[in-house]
């Protein structure tokens, strides 16, 4: 990943490794979704270090704000609108390397330039969104998609 995550491009599956082997613990035997979402979220930002670890809540026809790490955030997101609403409308993960060049970005922090979008599936239904966002252009890459979307199976 970009330097703000610093981890060596081949030390990046086996940080990973570890995270998922974390988690798999971590959600053993808790079934409230907040809590999970809360520890995953700090999980994931304590690991690697970006500037915006969370997860937005499927409410209707929003994204509602849940738990997170980082600086304050957007509240709400509409269906199919940025980069979190769009990977809920496609029920697939997005990787944007420069979130400037998204259409339709929402820019909740000026200081974000990449962005990771994973959907949190429950079945065949989107429920919530994992957005990951970082300083640098480009910091993330078919690792981190493989890697979290696991990682988000598991909830």
């Amino acid at each position: 990943m970009a330097e703000e995550l610093k981890i060596a491009h081949g030390g990046k599956q086996e940080c990973y490794d570890q995270l998922y082997r974390q988690v798999v613990t971590l959600l053993n035997g808790e079934s409230d979704k907040i809590a999970n979402m809360a520890n995953v979220a700090a999980m994931i930002h304590y690991t690697l270090r970006p500037l915006w670890t969370g997860f937005y809540r499927v409410e209707g026809d929003e994204l509602v704000l849940g738990p997170f790490q980082g600086p304050l955030a957007c509240s709400r997101i509409g269906y199919g609108k940025g980069v979190c609403g769009t990977a809920w409308q496609s029920m697939q993960t997005i990787v944007v390397e420069d979130v400037e060049l998204f259409p339709g970005h929402i820019a909740c922090s000026s200081l974000s330039r990449s962005e990771i979008v994973v959907p949190v599936l429950h079945g065949e239904e989107v429920v919530a969104v994992l957005d990951i966002d970082s300083t640098e252009v480009g910091t993330f890459d078919d690792i981190d998609r493989e890697w979290l979307e696991r990682i988000v199976a598991l909830m």
